[in-house]
């Protein structure tokens, strides 16, 4: 008779993955590059009730607003990297987590990075500085800009959800693992949720709320990322009992 082959996943390492402890900075860089952009953006006041007063504040307070972008920019780059670097952790080579957190991060990262590359690209727009003096949206300059504007709050919007949808996925396997990922899971899973609204004008109000209970959340993981803490949990939690 034939050979029965089976496969089994290997007993965790208790050796510090260099992968996770990259992961783990390149959130915390996710988060600081965060609180720039949104410091930068409400600084140059540039949401307005409409695109053409929005893009007259932009036009006033061009390099607020470019700062804003690049910092989005580049968060959205950093998150690209940690998803990459989570991927290479053992904890989901070996099967103990999740590939779909990763992927959703470089998912969200990418949307996010064209956000603020299309922020950007609004500022270094010649014709900018026409549309500070006149309320006029006829031209085909205007239109490129306008585009752009669009572009920028929708690929913006995306990129928050698809993370809301990350924190959801990764809210089980934190309860699954126990200890003080289990003590985050719960906030995991109703800030995911709460991510979702971002999509309703009637939740405005929620808006700095969740977004800065999303960079807590990147602090709190980010952290015991570094430090390893995450991978020491899921050492006790089937390493030990493997």
């Amino acid at each position: 008779m034939p050979e029965t082959t089976t496969f089994t996943r290997s007993t965790p390492s208790e050796t510090p993955d260099r992968m996770a402890r990259l992961a783990g900075a390149l959130l915390l860089a996710t988060a600081a590059l965060t609180v720039i952009m949104v410091i930068a953006r409400v600084s140059a006041d540039a949401d307005r009730a409409t695109v053409t007063q929005s893009l007259q504040a932009v036009a006033g307070n061009p390099a607020l607003f470019g700062l804003s972008g690049i910092a989005r920019l580049l968060s959205g780059v950093t998150f690209i990297a940690a998803g990459l670097m989570l991927l290479r952790t053992w904890i989901i080579r070996e099967r103990w987590a999740t590939p779909l957190v990763p992927c959703l991060f470089v998912m969200s990262g990418a949307f996010t990075a064209v956000s603020g590359a299309c922020a950007a690209l609004i500022v270094a727009n010649p014709s900018l500085k026409a549309i500070e003096a006149t309320a006029l949206a006829t031209t085909a300059d205007f239109a490129a800009i306008e585009l752009l504007y669009n572009l920028r709050w929708i690929t913006g919007k995306i990129g928050f959800a698809v993370a809301g949808i990350a924190l959801l996925v990764a809210a089980r396997y934190q309860w699954r693992v126990g200890g003080t990922l289990r003590k985050v899971a719960p906030g995991s899973a109703i800030l995911g949720i709460a991510m979702q609204f971002i999509w309703l004008d009637a939740t405005t109000i929620m808006h700095p709320i969740v977004g800065t209970a999303f960079f807590l959340w990147l602090l709190v993981i980010g952290s015991m990322l570094v430090t390893g803490r995450v991978e020491r949990h899921f050492i006790v939690a089937y390493g030990r009992n493997a």
